[in-house]
């Protein structure tokens, strides 16, 4: 063999090896600050042995619940219920610098969240700026994002006053997710005091809110709207209606941003089921084939087959394994299922069949005190 054609061979060889290196995984969660929490962990995750590995917890503020990651994939954020500073009041919002390479968090400010207990974090598609929802004040705040992702003063917030039916949870607004539409024209703001989805034309130039055509809709009286997610082709919308434990689907107008309802309350619940249950959490395999539910007493999440229509059918439950599934998320392959329990302090994985939507559960529950939010990234 020629030395030329050795080099060629040996640069092949190499260039095989390193492009069939799977790329690193990391799992990032949000917690809450009780049973020894410290904050946020990440984990990497191995897809082929089916392992979550520790890789770093960082201490914060208290109860880093919810998180978000940049579009960009440079920086992430927690909201915390701990407030910014003794001068100021309500909770916080924490940026985070990401390494490319190991996936390490490092602080780089803290600012206020402007309200009581934030609960969600949003961005839109440019990722110039974050969507805050404040559940106990009742608002929501838009902040911008600096090119090094610090967190500036707001450019825009709402506030929201009213209730509903259930005069136990529904006393006063409880905004609790925010979301910008997949073409980055309109952001909803789903409001569990009030029962409402509100409806905004988005201005990047400013950062502002403005009114859209439609304004607001409303889910039945006491549903409870909390979280929703988008279908993958931008058409239709899911909402997972807290109090009922039920689903509300709608149709999409992406040119003007209105919403119009295709089925109410959709159950989740086997029908044997008499105890007591709150929903939380809500996605969408990256197909758009099912839909997933969480639900906190029954402890399992609800599965549903979505139709070329958008609407969707329940085709079953999967326990999940532990207490208060509060949270969970989908791999960006539509492969696995991680599913967080507040109460019982575990993260419990789950195969997805590609064909029926069900659940197999797989690899061993990871310790984790009240982990509440997932969220994972696939270093480059």
């Amino acid at each position: 063999m020629t030395r030329r054609l050795l080099l060629l061979t040996l640069f092949s060889l190499s260039y095989i090896f390193i492009c069939a290196q799977p790329k690193k995984e990391i799992l990032y969660v949000g917690t809450f600050s009780v049973r020894g929490s410290q904050g946020i962990y990440s984990y990497t995750f191995n897809r082929a042995k089916k392992t979550l590995t520790p890789v770093q917890n960082v201490p914060g503020l208290e109860s880093p619940s919810f998180l978000g990651i940049h579009p960009t994939r440079k920086f992430l954020y927690s909201v915390n219920r701990g407030k910014a500073s003794e001068n100021e009041t309500g909770g916080s919002v924490t940026a985070y610098q990401l390494d490319a390479k190991t996936g390490k968090l490092t602080a780089l400010n803290t600012r206020s969240s402007f309200g009581a207990d934030p609960c969600h974090i949003s961005f839109d598609k440019t990722g110039q700026y974050i969507f805050v929802s404040n559940y106990n004040e009742g608002n929501l705040v838009v902040l911008p994002l600096f090119e090094d992702g610090l967190v500036g003063n707001p450019s825009d917030s709402k506030k929201y006053i009213g209730n509903s039916i259930n005069t136990e949870r529904q006393q006063s607004s409880h905004l609790h997710s925010a979301l910008i539409s997949p073409d980055n024209h309109f952001l909803y703001a789903a409001d569990l005091g009030t029962d409402k989805i509100y409806i905004y034309n988005f201005n990047l130039k400013n950062g502002t809110l403005d009114d859209s055509r439609q304004k607001e809709v409303s889910v039945k009286p006491g549903c409870g709207p909390r979280h929703f997610v988008f279908h993958p082709n931008g058409n239709y919308m899911y909402v997972a209606e807290e109090l009922t434990s039920t689903v509300a689907t709608f149709k999409v107008d992406k040119k003007n941003g209105d919403l119009t309802i295709l089925q109410d309350s959709v159950l989740s619940l086997p029908k044997t089921f008499t105890g007591k249950n709150t929903s939380a959490d809500i996605h969408i395999d990256p197909k758009g084939k099912f839909l997933y539910m969480s639900n906190r007493g029954y402890n399992g999440l609800s599965i549903f087959s979505v139709g070329a229509d958008g609407k969707i059918k329940l085709v079953g439950q999967q326990t999940t394994g532990g207490s208060t599934p509060r949270n969970f998320m989908i791999d960006s392959k539509g492969e696995y299922i991680f599913v967080a329990h507040q109460d019982s302090d575990t993260i419990v994985m789950f195969r997805i069949n590609p064909k029926t939507g069900m659940l197999a559960q797989v690899g061993k529950p990871v310790k984790v005190p009240a982990p509440v939010c997932l969220k994972m990234i696939t270093l480059p």
